[in-house]
């Protein structure tokens, strides 16, 4: 017999992924996969200005036709695991206990964490804006992280819905920089998982350093530039399931995640090397 963990236990498993997970507030959900892999994204282009003429047939300019783009979004991303729990070890109520405390475990220190991973790596790989080879150092990390903002708002990034992502390497030389001001960080509450404070109006996350892709100092995105679909995510404790005595415990998650052509330039990577 099938158990759904979310039905055994009172805290739904989705609910569990969207409280932990460190990047869905730099992911979006506007296109719909449901039914299908594959979600195409057309992209209409813009007339440019004329100045209009007072005689004539074309007084509003010669009129040419709008080009058009299409970007395939498929997911790729089809990732499962599986374990058992023998029931020799404990009692039954202890056993289903125990199952449910290795399935949480599970999610918390193995699938968020690759989630998170996977996306930083996208968002950095497809980041339209990047640094040079430039060391975050104690004497430039505020004057970098200015570089990255500027850059986003001279691209017309939306004011709302940017996030910075950084590791410690950024954190303690930030901390440590003269041109820093203190009032605009720590004091600010604490609204966002991860977050660490807020510098120019953008929260700061902190990430360990291996959720990084190499020479990643720091990562400035908006969430407008990147789907992040979740399609699948079941996860199950079969009781006495055939060949086993206690517990079987699966799990898939089906997800990818995107950066939209027309938005990759209000993403800003600062790389080291």
């Amino acid at each position: 017999m099938a158990t759904n963990y979310a039905e055994k236990y009172s805290g739904a498993v989705d609910e569990r992924f969207q409280q932990a997970a460190l990047t869905n507030v730099a992911v979006n959900q506007d296109y719909d996969w449901e039914g299908v892999q594959t979600v195409n994204v057309y992209s209409v282009g813009t007339a440019p200005m004329h100045d209009y003429e007072m005689s004539g047939l074309q007084r509003y300019g010669n009129p040419d036709e709008l080009g058009t783009s299409t970007q395939a979004m498929t997911l790729e991303q089809d990732r499962s695991f599986t374990f058992t729990v023998d029931r020799r070890n404990y009692t039954n109520q202890m056993m289903v206990t125990a199952s449910g405390r290795a399935l949480r475990r599970q999610l918390d220190e193995v699938v968020i964490p690759e989630v998170d991973r996977y996306r930083l790596s996208v968002l950095a790989a497809e980041a339209g804006n990047t640094s040079g080879a430039i060391p975050i150092t104690q004497n430039n990390a505020y004057e970098s992280f200015l570089e990255g903002v500027a850059t986003l708002k001279d691209n017309k990034a939306p004011t709302g819905g940017t996030f910075a992502y950084i590791g410690s390497n950024f954190y303690k030389n930030i901390r440590r920089d003269g041109s820093f001001i203190q009032a605009s960080d720590m004091a600010q509450q604490m609204l966002v998982t991860g977050q660490v404070g807020l510098v120019e109006n953008v929260p700061l996350i902190f990430v360990p350093v291996s959720y990084f892709p190499p020479g990643v100092e720091f990562l400035i995105t908006n969430r407008i530039a990147a789907p992040g679909p979740v399609k699948l995510s079941e996860y199950k404790i079969h009781d006495n399931p055939q060949g086993v005595n206690g517990w079987l415990v699966e799990g898939r998650l089906y997800y990818d995640t995107f950066v939209l052509d027309n938005k990759a330039n209000v993403i800003y990577v600062h790389r080291a090397a």
